[in-house]
């Protein structure tokens, strides 16, 4: 996975902060209790909540990468639509595709 450039020149500036992220990252996946699809789609569900764009995308490319198809992951965002209101889930449907096109 390429990392975007803000998440490099965070590394550069800071990296034991980075260090310690990425380390918490790999403890979680040492000890899931989910597989990583599943995970990549539930991290795409908080990130369409927060409306985080960047975290869309990022969960998006891994979801894709851990095997769910495209329509599994719009069908995570519609399915957000009662909790987090149709101009939430617009906004989110339109940054996945700006990956999955």
């Amino acid at each position: 996975m390429n990392k975007p450039n803000f998440y490099i020149d965070l590394e550069k500036e800071f990296p034991e902060f980075m260090n310690a992220l990425e380390n918490l990252g790999k403890t979680v996946k040492l000890t899931a209790k989910l597989d990583e699809k599943t995970t990549q789609l539930v991290q795409l569900a908080a990130s369409c909540a927060i409306g985080s764009e960047g975290a869309v995308h990022s969960h998006t490319r891994r979801a894709l990468e851990a095997g769910a198809k495209k329509e599994e992951i719009i069908w995570v965002c519609l399915s957000l639509v009662s909790t987090i209101g149709f101009p939430k889930v617009a906004a989110a449907i339109s940054w996945v595709r700006d990956i999955v096109k």
